[in-house]
């Protein structure tokens, strides 16, 4: 099964809409989601800072800031 992760911080608008897209998707498509906050991580927030949100699928950086739903769902189907 497809894992979908998110970085998100609190507060974050674009991680809001992220995670409201990627749960909508999940209803239709079937993979697992996790999200992550990365407040109060020193590792994370270096690594991932101001690129949140960080769509990650299967381990591997996928989007950066927004979900593009077409590329999106391409990936998820494979």
């Amino acid at each position: 099964m497809t894992n979908v992760h998110i970085y998100s911080r609190h507060g974050c608008h674009l991680c809001e809409v992220a995670e409201k897209t990627a749960k909508e998707l999940q209803s239709e498509y079937s993979y697992q989601l996790s999200v992550e906050f990365i407040d109060g991580n020193p590792e994370l927030e270096k690594e991932y800072g101001e690129k949140v949100p960080v769509i990650m699928i299967n381990g591997q950086p996928h989007d950066y800031w927004r979900i593009d739903r077409a590329r999106f769902i391409s990936a998820i189907s494979i």
